[in-house]
Parts: structure tokens; sequence; C-alpha cells
């Protein structure tokens, strides 16, 4: 409060953000990227877990449900987690790529702006 003023201006102005600014910071991949990064990662681990029970189960002879078991989970969670640091950079790198060519389509729209507002023919 100043001389019995309450300060709201900069509250007013801090809730109202601009929309087209916020969306072009947000890194955030698209739902579609995002559905498509999970069934990648769950495939993945299925692959994963279908070698590793395959690799033990010609490994072991005899009952070697719990190895082969043991095999496909150990292979199902390194082929996912393989699977993830893939998906996770892919969705960084495209991610960067979009905020670079917005970045790149707007300044080409502002120096077309001020370009063609520069060269407007001066008539007497």
């Amino acid at each position: 409060m100043r001389g019995g003023r309450a300060v709201t201006h900069t509250m007013v102005a801090m809730s109202s953000p601009n929309p087209s600014r916020a969306a072009a910071a947000s890194a955030l991949p698209s739902v579609g990227a995002r559905v498509l990064a999970f069934v990648a990662i769950l495939i993945g681990g299925t692959a994963g877990g279908f070698i590793g029970y395959a690799f033990v189960d010609l490994q072991v002879s005899g009952d070697s449900s719990f190895w082969a078991g043991l095999g496909a989970l150990i292979g199902a969670v390194v082929a996912a987690l393989g699977t993830a640091v893939v998906v996770v950079l892919t969705l960084r790198a495209m991610g960067e790529w979009n905020t670079i060519r917005a970045r790149d389509e707007a300044a080409a729209a502002a120096a077309k702006s001020t370009t063609a507002t520069r060269n407007v023919p001066r008539v007497r």
C-alpha cells in the first residue's frame, strides 16, 4: 500500500500472461508424440522380454522356468530403459527443432514487416 492505495497493477499484469509467448516457451511435446513414445517403450520392453526369455531358455537345460522368467524380466527392463533413453532424446530434439523453427519464423516475419514499412516510396 502506498499513500492509502493498494498497488495492484503488477498483480494484474502477472495474472494475464501473453498466450502466444507462453505457447512458444513450452518445450512439452504434443500428446500424440508422448503417446507414441510410451507405446515405443512398451514395444521395446516386450521385445527385450522375449529376447531375454529365449536367451536363457537356450542356455539352461531341464526345468528352467525360474531362470527363463528372470531372463525375461531383466531383458524387458534393460530394453525398456534403452528405448526410453532414445525416446527422451528424440522428444527433446523435436522440441528444440520446433523452438528454433518458431524463432526463425518470427524473425523472418519481423524482418518482413520492417522492410515493408521502410521501403514505402514517398510521393510528393
